[in-house]
């Protein structure tokens, strides 16, 4: 009897090992291909700008919104950053955006392509960099980013490279982590932000510069399949195990210089040299949204 159990217990282990196996096989499968997808996204018309205060805005939005010049970004000369390993989800390394690599390989106009829809020069998707997170930017905030990223100095440095593993495809696929970033972002309407006020309105589009570590609902939570080196984002809801009893100063500090409420430090993870570069209307704005959050218990996302 006990050895009929056990057989029909190893039976069904084996099921189910198979039934997972085939389904990682398909969404693996669907992500290659989405992969592999050529967009058809006309090229938009864009005229460089050397005017000082266009220049000034892009300078700003690379250091702040678009976050491009942070350690585990692009780098502060945009020469490319380290190789950031997430175990089984992914290896990421951003490239080199100067004119000694991709600044030279992109004209201006595949370069504001890129920053609206996630595509590559060749129309095809780009992987994991967040254009979703700021794809709301008006085409005057797109053009002076063009326009800044054209005047940084060449840097010849070599850069590591960015793959995608199993775990990280099937997440994709299952939409706990974007990764195909055109497969949201090339078929998608366009949705602009209004003009930058210290309003709720303007924060709620800042603050999907937050999701793609606190989630949807902004409640935090640990990264679907990231290694235990990797931090777990915090609840940014007004709930008691958020941001609850905080003021905007409060807010203000950890956000500029990585100082939580209670005195500890945030992981470097969290990249504070670009959020820490947000003006006061960004900074308000994005504190007016989250008062607006229903407060949500840590880790739901």
């Amino acid at each position: 009897m006990l050895k009929k159990i056990l057989l029909g217990a190893v039976a069904l282990v084996v099921v189910v090992l198979v039934a997972v196996g085939g389904y990682a096989a398909v969404q693996i499968s669907r992500f290659n291909a989405s992969m592999d997808k050529v967009y058809d996204v006309p090229l938009p018309e864009v005229t460089r700008s050397t005017d000082a205060a266009v220049l000034a805005r892009g300078k700003h939005l690379v250091a702040s919104i678009g976050a491009c010049a942070s350690r585990l970004c692009h780098g502060s000369d945009l020469g490319g950053g380290p190789t950031t390993e997430m175990g089984p989800v992914m290896a990421f390394a951003a490239p080199n955006i100067t004119s000694a690599s991709l600044g030279t390989a992109y004209s201006d106009a595949e370069l504001a392509r890129l920053i609206r829809y996630g595509l590559k020069k060749d129309g095809r998707s780009l992987t994991f960099m967040p254009a979703q997170d700021f794809a709301w930017l008006p085409d005057a905030d797109v053009l002076a980013i063009v326009s800044y990223v054209r005047t940084v100095p060449a840097v010849e440095r070599p850069c590591g490279s960015t793959v995608v593993r199993p775990l990280g495809k099937v997440l994709d696929r299952k939409d706990a982590m974007i990764l195909d970033v055109a497969r949201r972002l090339a078929t998608a309407p366009l949705d602009m932000a209004p003009a930058p006020t210290p309003t709720a309105a303007y924060g709620a589009y800042v603050s999907r510069l937050c999701k793609g570590c606190h989630g949807e609902g902004l409640s935090g939570g640990p990264l679907p399949g990231a290694p235990p080196s990797i931090p777990t984002p915090l609840n940014l809801t007004p709930d008691a195990s958020g941001l609850k009893e905080w003021s905007f100063e409060d807010f203000d500090r950890v956000m500029r210089h990585g100082i939580r409420k209670n005195g500890k430090t945030l992981d470097p993870f969290m990249p504070i040299e670009a959020w820490g570069q947000f003006d006061d209307v960004e900074m308000h704005a994005l504190w007016a949204y989250l008062h607006t959050l229903p407060p949500t218990s840590f880790g739901h996302r």
